[in-house]
């Protein structure tokens, strides 16, 4: 299983739009990589729809930010590697920081994975 980091609220301004782009980009190559046979996984996928069930009002509200990151670093522990994708994110970066501690493999692209 491959957890798939990259920007979600970075350089947005919270636009949804711009957010919704984020995921949209994340799940497009979840899908790549699902049709060469890898289990892809979004943190985003796990925690939004937990974060609305706990009654979040906003994003980076108290209930955002106590479970949005957490989630995706707890997702780290069921995944054998992550792969960065997109611009600048200070989350996407603490998933690799977080993935190289726990000796799990870090691809930068779709192509340093061996398919």
């Amino acid at each position: 299983m491959i957890l798939i980091a990259g920007p979600y609220r970075s350089g947005t301004n919270d636009d949804p739009v711009k957010i919704a782009d984020h995921v949209s980009q994340m799940t497009r190559i979840a899908l790549e990589l699902l049709e060469k046979g890898y289990l892809p996984m979004l943190g985003e996928w796990v925690a939004l729809p937990l974060i609305e069930a706990a009654g979040s009002q906003r994003i980076g509200d108290a209930v955002f930010n106590k479970i949005f990151h957490p989630v995706a670093i707890d997702l780290l522990s069921h995944c054998d590697a992550v792969l960065r994708i997109g611009g600048p994110s200070q989350g996407a970066d603490e998933m690799m920081t977080q993935a190289r501690q726990r000796g799990k493999a870090v691809f930068k692209s779709m192509a340093e994975i061996q398919f």
